[in-house]
């Protein structure tokens, strides 16, 4: 299954030099529409101003099941880290 997308870059389409909208594929745009997916989610909300330990890792496995339901990700290989809080690195491996 091949992904196609727009770049999306702050919310606004990416033009290239002759007024085209930039293409991504393949795990850019499967990376660019999980980001989407999680925003949309409303999960990271819960997370803002949140101390609890326990509490923020409990989203991240949440975030993780969420990634986990994309067709494109091979169950079981998402994984989810708050490095530092509001930044997470989300790894997941593609079926394709």
């Amino acid at each position: 299954m091949k992904a196609l997308d727009l770049l999306i870059t702050d919310d606004d389409l990416v033009i290239d030099g002759i007024n085209s909208a930039v293409l991504i594929d393949g795990a850019e745009s499967v990376a660019q529409d999980i980001k989407h997916m999680i925003r949309e989610s409303g999960l990271m909300v819960t997370m803002i101003g949140e101390r609890s330990l326990i509490k923020r890792k409990t989203q991240c496995k949440n975030i993780a099941i969420l990634i986990g339901k994309d067709p494109r990700i091979i169950p079981g290989t998402e994984r989810v880290n708050e490095i530092k809080a509001g930044t997470l690195v989300i790894q997941a491996k593609l079926k394709d």
